[in-house]
């Protein structure tokens, strides 16, 4: 007998076996029982979410000779030719592959026929965003009032693709990504009947992985059953995956932890030697830094044993969440570097590198450098502090031998905002531009000059935030709406008010100006 792939063979065949789309499920049914069926439906949703199987499902109920709550018998005779695909009423067309005009004006010429066996002539169009914009144009009128005899199921992963005028004529239905629960009972019952020996363990590893598409659960399952069905556990799914065990993962994120570059190599280079795959070990330690973020905000993890746990908390307890929060940041953003990379593995090394030499005390340090720098000088005899003349109103700095006027930091909340940043702020706010929203609450804008506009934040701006702020796409983003505002394009600039000086201060000179003593510099 013919090898049949597990996704194939234990497609649900009734709306009941539809995993974690009831909401769906419930309205098709009730207008199955009412006999108020559209003319057209728009399936939308992420893979193995169950769109194709929810059309085929329907197209089979609306056409079955004993139908029942809404659902097929799959046991006439309309039933089992739909399910051998030798009814010719039911045409399922992919648009990856038939997107042309001459396709759909096939179909549109097609529908003037009535049905050979069955009530309704049913087109399950998949991949309907693959259609070329002619082939569109060509299926509007059909699609919007066809022959009574006639119903259409767009599937589709990219509704933003299809044209409004496509949507309009649909009875639109979001799919949602299946939770990890409801995949893990659909495996139960898969591996039940297939005779499957499998750990929960595994079961739970398995749907995380699968990323909310039951269709992939069951392809990475039908990769561990052909290594052998007898005692599938989590070691050997995430062998079979080339995903590393969890002590490597926690090693690699210890030492970056303890910003300790070399052990955290060492760690890596362990698991590369193994031959695991680059892509999946960083989605494994992003995904390991995220469930260090979760316990610590709310202590609710299910997929780890109590060692596990314990090692989970005691990282946990040593970092902040800001520096958590930035290192998914840096790591996703090394992912990214990594796919378009030949170096896939300089680009992981180097992106360890940067974690652990970057830290949430890097502005500390500074600091602590430029007073070491500055008590250094005045050891040295180089910074001689005079006494303050009594009287004297007005205090001079000299620097050699040339008088200048000392300047004092002007006060931030003095100074104006541009009428137009709070339409900027609110415009980012209906966009759902979020994060980028809620770093800018509370800041000034002021004109430097005509091409740059200074954003500045009274209460400063964090080490997370202005990595946030800087990003390429955020940049974008103001700089658009800036010059949707003001009429022309500006340049962004961030100013810190716990670190602003006035033009022209710098280094040593910097810090002396802020003194309220006469000082000279001896070089």
């Amino acid at each position: 007998m013919e090898y049949t792939a597990l996704y194939r063979k234990f497609r649900p065949l009734t709306f009941n076996e539809l995993v974690g789309q009831d909401h769906i499920t419930r309205t098709l049914k009730n207008q199955i029982i009412s006999n108020r069926i559209g003319h057209a439906y728009l399936f939308n949703g992420g893979r193995g979410t169950g769109k194709t199987s929810s059309a085929k499902i329907f197209a089979r109920a609306i056409n079955c000779l004993n139908p029942k709550d809404g659902e097929p018998c799959n046991e006439c005779e309309i039933c089992k030719a739909i399910l051998s695909g030798s009814l010719t009423d039911v045409v399922e067309m992919d648009a990856a592959s038939n997107n042309s005009v001459e396709d759909i004006r096939a179909i549109r010429d097609e529908v003037n026929f009535l049905p050979t066996l069955a009530k309704y002539r049913v087109y399950i169009i998949d991949e309907v965003h693959m259609l070329s914009t002619g082939a569109f144009n060509a299926l509007l009128k059909t699609l919007e009032e066809p022959p009574k005899h006639v119903k259409f199921i767009l599937a589709t992963t990219e509704p933003q693709k299809l044209p409004a005028t496509i949507l309009s004529r649909c009875q639109r239905f979001d799919f949602k990504r299946i939770s990890n629960d409801d995949i893990v009972k659909r495996l139960e019952v898969v591996c039940k009947e297939a005779d499957i020996e499998i750990t929960n363990e595994a079961l739970k590893t398995i749907a995380v992985l699968a990323e909310g598409a039951a269709r992939d659960a069951l392809s990475i399952l039908e990769r561990c059953v052909q290594e052998g069905n007898i005692g599938i556990d989590e070691d050997k799914v995430k062998e079979l995956v080339g995903i590393p065990k969890t002590t490597f993962v926690n090693k690699i994120v210890t030492n970056i932890l303890n910003n300790d570059a070399e052990l955290a190599l060492v760690a890596l280079n362990e698991v590369l030697k193994d031959g695991k795959d680059i892509q999946n070990l960083l989605w494994e330690i992003i995904k390991y830094i995220k469930d260090i973020l979760v316990y610590k905000t709310s202590k609710d993890l299910s997929l780890y044993n109590a060692e596990e746990l314990k090692k989970l908390e005691e990282l946990a307890a040593k970092t902040s969440k800001d520096r958590l929060i930035g290192m998914i940041y840096s790591l996703s953003e090394t992912e990214n570097n990594i796919k378009w990379s030949g170096q896939k593995e300089i680009m992981i090394q180097a992106g360890i590198i940067k974690l652990c030499t970057t830290t949430e005390t890097d502005g500390i340090e500074e600091l602590r450098k430029k007073v070491q720098e500055l008590e250094q000088k005045i050891n040295l005899g180089n910074i001689r502090i005079e006494q303050p003349k009594k009287n004297v109103e007005k205090k001079n700095i000299e620097i050699n031998n040339v008088g200048v006027n000392p300047v004092s930091v002007p006060n931030i909340q003095n100074i104006p905002t541009e009428e137009y940043w709070k339409n900027v702020l609110e415009a980012l706010k209906t966009n759902g531009r979020m994060v980028l929203y809620s770093n800018l609450i509370g800041t000034k804008a002021s004109k430097k000059d005509d091409l740059t506009l200074e954003v500045i934040f009274p209460n400063g701006l964090t080490t997370f935030g202005k990595s946030m702020l800087e990003k390429p796409e955020n940049i974008n983003e103001l700089t658009k709406l800036v010059a949707n505002e003001c009429g022309k394009e500006m340049r962004i600039k961030y100013i810190d008010a716990k670190e602003y000086v006035p033009k022209g201060e710098n280094n040593i000179e910097d810090m002396i100006k802020g003194l309220d003593i006469p000082v000279n510099i001896v070089e």
